[in-house]
């Protein structure tokens, strides 16, 4: 990952509906969750989460797949992974004993 993609993505991140609509699409891997489904959950109207789903989609974090006559909606893990890659990678300046409390976290996932 870059620093525009990076930054793409974390500016994609920095409203809060569409922060809690990743947080819940990453809960939801691997099934994902149709858009009605998100929809319901961030109590905006289906165009207004709409354009917050766009935009997600366009920063790489999320992708639609259709199911028979709904689309289902699915964090990019791959996407996640490389952002946490570039904003850890050179954590510590190469003391891995620092990072260990940080990668004890994670491990959880």
């Amino acid at each position: 990952m870059n620093t525009d993609t990076a930054l793409t993505a974390l500016a994609a991140l920095a409203h809060p509906t569409r922060l809690e609509a990743f947080r819940l699409l990453v809960q939801h891997e691997p099934e994902g969750l149709s858009t009605g489904q998100l929809v319901d959950a961030s109590g905006l109207t289906q165009s207004t989460f709409s354009t917050h789903l766009a935009v997600l989609a366009k920063a790489g974090l999320v992708k639609s797949e259709k199911r028979g006559r709904q689309f289902i909606q699915r964090a990019e893990i791959d996407a996640l992974k490389g952002l946490m890659l570039f904003l850890a990678k050179d954590c510590c300046q190469g003391r891995a004993e620092l990072c260990e409390p940080l990668l004890a976290e994670l491990a959880c996932c």
